[in-house]
């Protein structure tokens, strides 16, 4: 997917949402261990060019950084700074940041930091209450320009609503669990969640259902992640809260304007999609197309 990069692959896993996690479930089924850890060979993606000369990742899009891994894992440490580097010198991309381990984070910054960079977006994953009481106050104390939080998997109930008054929280994310051994993701928290996002004009964004699902009582089983997501959308559940101001810059250091920057496209097949909003758009790769149905 273009608008993922993972610097390094596998990861150790350190709460409950790592219990069933997906990419070591993957791995499995690879006759591979989730818990091996190595550096990939797509590591300088961020600045690799494509065959007419210009970046692969244009300027204005959103990368979601070690999507396989979590990019401030102590067995990263010596990768660490390269990647850092690479994300300085595309400061006119924007990159997700997603960890479970936000007390690393300060001691993991690079030299010049300062109160942070601005096309960088924190996030830390709250799969529980217990983990949103230990991680968001961590994220409230740490220098980032942009900051936010993702409840998935979705595995109990989450009240956030005194860590979103601080205003410093942009956008939620929520979604439940997948693959092997599923925990069920209950509509009335993702109602619950929502409605402290909307009360308080935060983006809030229900991605999947995951593949146990509980509505009104009645457990669902949806495997097919595609249908996982159409069902979130149908939802009505997303809500665009205050728009995210993004400041990126060129090489030397000038504000790109808006006009210049990269415009998410979409598909027939995107129109029901859960992630849409969160979503960098399509990547033209030809593969929805082979499997949708000829037009007559």
């Amino acid at each position: 997917m273009h608008d993922i990069w993972n610097p390094w692959h596998g990861c150790i896993k350190c709460s409950e949402g790592c219990e069933h996690c997906y990419m070591y479930f993957l791995d499995r089924v690879r006759d591979r261990s989730g818990a091996d850890i190595y550096k990939t060979s797509g590591f300088r993606y961020p600045i690799q060019r494509a065959r007419k000369g210009g970046y692969k990742i244009q300027s204005g899009e959103l990368i979601r950084v070690c999507m396989t891994s979590d990019f401030f894992l102590k067995e990263a440490d010596g990768w660490r700074d390269e990647a850092w580097e690479l994300m300085r010198e595309r400061s006119d991309v924007r990159f997700f940041l997603l960890t479970k381990r936000p007390e690393r984070v300060r001691d993991c910054l690079p030299a010049g930091w300062d109160d942070g960079w601005e096309n960088i977006f924190f996030n830390v994953t709250c799969e529980n209450q217990r983990r949103a009481d230990e991680r968001i106050p961590l994220l409230l104390e740490l220098p980032f320009k942009h900051k936010g939080i993702m409840c998935a998997p979705f595995i109990g109930p989450v009240s956030i609503g005194n860590y979103l008054d601080s205003g410093q929280i942009e956008q939620v994310i929520c979604g439940g669990e997948n693959y092997d051994g599923a925990r069920p993701c209950n509509f009335d928290w993702v109602k619950s969640l929502r409605a402290e996002c909307v009360a308080r004009n935060v983006s809030f964004c229900f991605i999947e259902t995951g593949t146990v699902f509980i509505k009104d009582g009645r457990r669902y089983h949806l495997p097919d992640k595609r249908l996982q997501s159409r069902m979130a959308y149908k939802s009505g559940m997303n809500f665009a809260g205050k728009p995210i101001e993004w400041k990126l810059t060129d090489h030397f250091g000038w504000e790109i304007p808006k006009e210049a920057l990269y415009v998410p496209h979409y598909r027939k097949n995107c129109e029901e999609c859960g992630s849409r909003p969160i979503c960098n758009g399509c990547s033209d790769c030809g593969k929805c197309e082979e499997r949708l149905p000829a037009r007559p």
